[in-house]
């Protein structure tokens, strides 16, 4: 279809940055653990390889000083691998997947994930999107630009929404997943056991998920940080993907430290995977503790 085509097309203009490498292929995967009783899966879907040009990573610094960081982390130093993976979640009655990845145009390997951990695309319930860039959104349609998830809900923010909706370049991809749209209040509960978390700064209405089952809790932190080396250990440092850099970088900070003194496991789509840990302090900074 026509519509699939021209929504990807805006897609890739919503975050020019990305544009800069291109997606590398990877093996689709699904990684299984348990949050309390609920089931969950870390699925894959691509890598971006962003260069270390402070294009992206570090906007405000040089790439001398980003080197120095991914060199102590015992990293490379001429570029940042970022994952793009998703967070799928047997809640109860609700299958629920958590963002979507760049979906097929772009050669993801999300479904080929999904099917690894058992689940048909028409048994989701439930699409939550942390927010609406194209390395969330993008697997919303097929590649001839149907539904991809057929029987589920996709629910985002009402900012992110409206946000979503005022884009004109996004205006056939919006036509194609209204029917589906359920807009909520940032900060209210979602689903039973999911609550959206407002993380500030990335895009107008972005938000993280927090998942729980009995004591046991998880967050998925949608675009809140995207290395797992920078970003935690120089939270301060601009991203480039955020579209208001300085509430992004507060954000980052104060949500670091709640999350190093809670102990909370948290999820992130742009960790190396499966993407799970705990933040922990280091020095000025934050590291992760990754759980497997």
């Amino acid at each position: 279809m026509r519509t699939v085509k021209i929504a990807l097309t805006a897609l890739a203009l919503i975050l020019p940055a990305c544009a800069q490498a291109a997606p590398a292929p990877v093996t689709a995967e699904a990684h299984a653990f348990q949050i309390g009783a609920f089931k969950a899966w870390s699925l894959r879907d691509l890598t971006n390889v962003v260069p270390n040009d402070n294009s992206v990573i570090g906007q405000d610094q040089t790439p001398e000083a980003v080197a120095a960081v991914l060199k102590a982390a015992g990293q490379p130093t001429d570029h940042i691998t970022l994952s793009i993976d998703a967070l799928l979640v047997k809640a109860g009655d609700h299958l629920v997947l958590i963002d979507t990845g760049m979906g097929p145009k772009a050669h993801g390997v999300l479904m080929e994930s999904l099917a690894k951990a058992g689940v048909a695309p028409d048994q989701i319930t439930d699409v939550l999107i942390t927010h609406s860039h194209p390395d969330h959104i993008g697997g919303l349609l097929t590649a001839d630009g149907t539904p991809a998830f057929p029987k589920a809900v996709v629910r985002m923010t009402d900012a992110e929404w409206a946000s979503l909706q005022a884009n004109p370049q996004q205006a056939a991809f919006v036509t194609a997943i209204t029917p589906q749209i359920q807009a909520f209040a940032g900060g209210t509960e979602v689903l039973p056991g999911i609550t959206s978390v407002v993380l500030k700064g990335h895009t107008p209405g972005h938000t993280g998920y927090e998942i729980a089952s009995g004591t046991a809790k998880l967050l998925d932190i949608g675009d809140m940080a995207h290395s797992s080396v920078v970003s935690l250990a120089k939270p301060e440092w601009a991203m480039g993907y955020d579209s208001d850099k300085p509430t992004g970088e507060a954000t980052r900070r104060e949500e670091l430290t709640v999350l190093a003194k809670s102990g909370e496991t948290i999820f992130a789509p742009h960790f190396p995977f499966p993407g799970t840990g705990k933040i922990v302090t280091k020095g000025d900074g934050f590291a992760l503790k990754p759980t497997k």
